[in-house]
């Protein structure tokens, strides 16, 4: 059975602002310490951290919502990609950045909660500091 999280944080930046650097190889490399290589499509794949993670973009709502499918190289043989789900909310402040990931194999999930506050959250909150 596949697990899932939600996790939130609010970035000082606008929700137009972050959607752009996610979709932007240069920008989503610079904030997550890695090389990146995105195309901003639908339909357009996507990798991060040195190619750890790939996937393709499903959904893409400018400024509010960015669907992708997503792996790691740490999938089992055979398992099905997992859904990530961004949704950008304006707020006082910045954006409140709600990530929603399902269909995480089992017993990963801790790993890669830790992982978006380690390699994303946390780097993103200075990236786009004032």
């Amino acid at each position: 059975m596949a697990e899932s999280l939600r996790l939130e944080t609010t970035l000082p930046a606008a929700p137009r602002r972050i959607y752009e650097a996610w979709l932007d190889s240069k920008e989503h490399g610079a904030f997550s310490g890695g090389i990146a290589k995105i195309n901003p499509v639908v339909g357009g794949k996507h990798s991060a951290s040195d190619s750890y993670i790939e996937g393709v973009n499903l959904i893409l709502e400018p400024y509010k919502r960015i669907v992708q499918s997503w792996r790691t190289t740490e999938f089992p043989e055979g398992a099905a990609d997992s859904r990530l789900e961004i949704l950008l909310d304006a707020v006082d402040g910045g954006t409140r950045l709600t990530l929603i990931q399902t269909n995480i194999p089992d017993g990963q999930t801790d790993q890669y909660e830790g992982g978006w506050r380690d390699y994303y959250f946390t780097p993103m909150a200075e990236y786009f500091a004032p």
